[in-house]
This record gives C-alpha cells, sequence and structure tokens, in this order.
C-alpha cells in the first residue's frame, strides 16, 4: 500500500471571521477530517490556517471554510498552496 500524499495549504479566510468560534469550529473540523496544521486571528481581522493531509481532506477543510460556523460570515477564501517542509503532528489554535 502506497502512503498517503501529504499537502500544505496556507488559507486566509476574511469577513466576520473573529469573535463567531471560527478557530474552534476550525479545530474540531480538521481534527473530524484528519489534518494537521494550526489557525489564528490575524490583526487585519482575518482568520490564517495553514492545514496538512490528504488532498480529499484538503478539499473538504477548504470548502467548510467557505461557510465557517453558524455566526461567521465568510467574504473570501484565499488560498496557497505550499512545500512541506516538516510534518505536522496535531492541530492547534495559535494565540
Amino acid at each position: 500500500m502506497w502512503p498517503r500524499l501529504i499537502q500544505q495549504k496556507h488559507v486566509i479566510i476574511s469577513g466576520k471571521v473573529q469573535g463567531v468560534w471560527f478557530r474552534a469550529s476550525t479545530k474540531q473540523q480538521a481534527e473530524q477530517l484528519g489534518i494537521t496544521g494550526w489557525v489564528r486571528n490575524t490583526k487585519q481581522g482575518h482568520v490564517e490556517a495553514v492545514f496538512q493531509g490528504d488532498t480529499v481532506a484538503l478539499e473538504q477543510m477548504i470548502s467548510w471554510c467557505h461557510q465557517g460556523p453558524p455566526l461567521a460570515h465568510v467574504q473570501a477564501v484565499d488560498v496557497t498552496e505550499e512545500s512541506v517542509d516538516s510534518l505536522l503532528t496535531e492541530f492547534m489554535i495559535k494565540y
């Protein structure tokens, strides 16, 4: 059996995404999908995240980011493919 190919995506989510449980919901969703990485608020009012996982899980995670938790109002999701320099072992909220 072939090992799964891990990819990394850097994501910036803008809109009403702070103060609506976006980071906690992102962590919960990522853990359900088996994604590692991190999420944090930015000073500009966005949510920034790095996701590592296989193609299917990443597509599902990014699709979820377009909606977010119930109180969020997402205006844009900017996704950049990045090289995987080191494998992350968990998903965490950065403060």
